[in-house]
């Protein structure tokens, strides 16, 4: 079963790795979407994939990479983005 998520995930997330930590890990989760900086602090991302691996991803960015401070992970369903592989959204 493939599911979606479009998240918001705040906290000290910025200047931290926090991007190119998700798409390492997304890609070794074979997911497919994308991750972005907003300009209010937040990292913003859309995964998609097998629901297991999804709902894998979202527990991890909880904690996120070691230098970042998590303070909340918003998800909500999406529709597939329909994008190939694993990537940085565009601003």
């Amino acid at each position: 079963m493939t599911k979606a998520v479009h998240v918001i995930i705040e906290g000290r997330v910025q200047g931290v790795w926090f991007r190119g930590w998700t798409i390492q890990e997304a890609r070794r989760l074979s997911l497919t979407g994308w991750v972005r900086n907003c300009s209010d602090g937040s990292v913003e991302a859309v995964f998609c994939g097998a629901a297991a691996d999804v709902d894998v991803m979202l527990e991890m960015c909880l904690q996120g990479p070691s230098a970042a401070r998590v303070e909340r992970v918003q998800a909500t369903p999406t529709d597939d983005p329909g994008v190939e592989g694993f990537g940085r959204g565009v601003v």
